[in-house]
């Protein structure tokens, strides 16, 4: 239950190879803002979101470059804080989109869709000789207001750390017996959620879509990991591969986000989308 969020990640290292520096780039030059610039992609399924860099707006005191976008979503679960920000900097340690509150509606929507599910399939189970369970739960999210996208300066094979959600789950359990009183009929269990998400540059590829094809684009790992480890461990200290989610992002240069791939446990591919046409105002390069 809850695989997808509570998941261990094996980190491998490449002994004697240091993490190489990308030099030649900035991060501005991988995630252009200029107002008026506009992104089309397409998912599996062949819907479409349009994303509008528009000027920027001040939230709590502080100014944002904005985007927004058509359609808007209605599913808290469709929402991915990767490719959906309305708001971000470009700070001196790289670009943090402000996401805080849309993480926790959609972590807290993706955590009560599997606890729904899961909750059906015991109540279905287990209502056997006459007695009855009926499961309620409560949930508490909180998240970092950032998420950090990439990081400056920007290194191949150097974990960062993107975001950080907790919280807990509290399940409660209460069975019943027309007959007869069951003894410890009522459960009480509290499951912690204590995560940390991390980035990382894996390499340079050229990437086809339906927009076209782009060299040099970044690819960039995403995964949670356990955030309380072992006193004295360095890594997580078993390998789970059924517990592992990972999503992919490939940034062209002076483009931005041309691929976005998230996987489930089983590697089958959950999400997808890919440029369908674009137009950057601050080159006046595009593809409509």
């Amino acid at each position: 239950m809850l695989k997808r969020f509570r998941v261990l990640f094996s980190l491998l290292l490449v002994f004697g190879v240091s993490p190489a520096l990308i030099a030649e780039k900035s991060v501005t030059d991988y995630f252009p803002h200029t107002t008026g610039s506009f992104w089309v992609y397409e998912d599996q399924d062949g819907n479409k979101l349009t994303r509008r860099a528009v000027e920027k707006k001040k939230v709590e005191g502080e100014m944002y470059h904005a985007f927004s976008y058509e359609p808007t979503s209605e599913d808290w679960t469709d929402y991915e804080h990767y490719i959906h920000p309305n708001f971000y900097q470009i700070r001196k340690n790289g670009i943090a989109f402000f996401v805080g509150d849309e993480v926790e509606k959609a972590f807290e929507a993706r955590l009560r869709r599997d606890m729904d599910a899961d909750i059906k399939e015991q109540q279905g189970i287990s209502t056997t000789g006459g007695a009855s369970a009926d499961f309620s739960y409560e949930i508490a999210v909180e998240a970092e207001d950032d998420f950090y996208l990439l990081p400056t300066p920007i290194i191949f094979d150097k974990e960062w750390t993107a975001m950080r959600i907790s919280g807990s789950i509290t399940l409660k359990l209460k069975v019943q017996s027309p007959d007869f009183q069951i003894p410890g009929g009522d459960q009480v269990n509290s499951i912690p959620i204590d995560l940390v998400e991390k980035g990382k540059v894996t390499a340079k590829e050229t990437v086809k879509t339906l927009a076209g094809t782009f060299e040099g684009c970044l690819k960039i790992e995403y995964w949670y990991t356990e955030a309380t480890k072992k006193e004295g461990a360095t890594k997580p200290t078993s390998l789970d591969t059924s517990d592992i989610e990972l999503t992919t992002l490939w940034l062209a240069p002076n483009v931005g986000i041309v691929k976005f791939v998230r996987k489930s446990a089983d590697s089958k591919v959950e999400k997808s989308l890919e440029l369908t046409q674009y137009e950057i105002k601050s080159t006046g390069s595009g593809n409509e």
